[in-house]
């Protein structure tokens, strides 16, 4: 693609053309030559929409939930963009759940914006891809962004570094669900939602929820690892107080297929958007965000510069071939193919 049909291809998203959003959705997906200078450019139109991630274990009722949440946002007049993260095929690499009817409340709702991405093999992860489509959709003009994940446990981290709200969905009665919160995806929670809570067991599953919350905020429980399993990022504050005045994850019932529960979801989703706001995390978490972006694109763009070299020297097997045989080691291996880069550094640096 030419600069210029790139620049025309930005303009019409820009204008608020939804074909050209798809195209740029794919671009982005496919890795198309000229992506990246596609999403630089969208780049300086993003900050407003409010990103919302959706995560938990398979059959808690993500779909059905992010369905109604959009048909509420849309009932009070806002727009809405949905990336859901779907496994990737082992063949193709795509989608396998893209087809699947997932946002019925909203067919034929041009201000609903729905597209299913793969995770390209990050199960519960975001990949680049899926951050880059985020920004196409703020830059779009959307007001929400929802991003709903497959749900695999710990890994469920990387939403953080792309959503301003976690959302964890947490089924009635499963003691797989309360194990999986405490091998860690507690940590990553703004919100817990106990969907189905029409089931018996749903009052139970939100006392045992709020009972985890509880130690997890309490730091003689020695369970203060920090939210979102790092440090919180550091805002200025004016006295002791403010400091320790720390978002307490709050807990909702919902039963997603009635609509049940979902206006009040929308009402904490708002609290929680504009505690970031008032306490200036929402500009600490960007901040926090762009920094892990660009480490993430060194790491790939590095990896791709060294495995070309790699090729060009005949390939990573024999030089495992020579560290097997003992003619060599792989410190001295990895230090032999990083140090054309490192001089080139250097020689920038002088």
């Amino acid at each position: 693609m030419s600069r210029a049909a790139q620049r025309e291809l930005v303009e019409e998203l820009l204008d608020g053309k939804h074909r050209a959003l798809a195209r740029v959705i794919t671009k982005i997906e496919n890795r198309s030559p000229g992506y990246r200078d596609v999403v630089s450019a969208l780049h300086e139109h993003t900050g407003d929409a409010d990103v919302i991630g959706i995560t938990g274990s398979p059959g808690a009722g993500k779909s059905t939930l992010v369905d109604k949440l959009a048909r509420t946002y849309r009932d009070a007049g806002l727009t809405v963009g949905v990336i859901a993260v779907d496994p990737s095929s082992p063949f193709t690499g795509g989608a396998v759940l893209g087809d699947r009817i997932r946002m019925a409340s909203n067919v034929g709702d041009m201000e609903v914006f729905f597209r299913s991405m793969s995770a390209r093999g990050q199960l519960g992860g975001l990949s680049t891809a899926t951050a880059d489509a985020v920004k196409a959709l703020d830059a779009f003009g959307k007001d929400k962004v929802i991003i709903e994940t497959v749900g695999a446990g710990q890994n469920e981290v990387d939403i953080v570094r792309t959503a301003d709200t976690v959302t964890v969905l947490v089924q009635p009665g499963s003691g797989d669900d309360v194990q999986m919160l405490k091998a860690g995806i507690l940590e990553i929670g703004d919100v817990f939602v106990v969907n189905k809570a029409d089931m018996p067991s749903a009052d139970r599953t939100v006392a045992e929820l709020e009972e985890m919350i509880h130690m997890r905020n309490d730091p003689t429980a020695n369970l203060d690892l920090g939210h979102h399993g790092f440090e919180e990022p550091e805002v200025a504050v004016e006295d002791e107080e403010e400091e320790n005045d720390r978002w307490t994850p709050q807990v909702v019932k919902t039963v997603a297929k009635d609509g049940e529960g979902v206006e009040n979801l929308v009402d904490v989703l708002a609290e929680h958007r504009n505690y970031l706001e008032e306490t200036g995390r929402l500009a600490a978490k960007a901040r926090m965000r762009y920094a892990e972006e660009i480490r993430q694109l060194l790491r790939e763009d590095t990896a791709q510069l060294l495995e070309a070299e790699l090729d060009r020297r005949g390939g990573v097997e024999s030089y495992a071939a020579a560290v097997y045989d003992r003619e060599t080691d792989p410190y001295t291996v990895a230090d032999e193919l990083i140090e054309p880069l490192a001089d080139c550094v250097e020689e920038r640096r002088d």
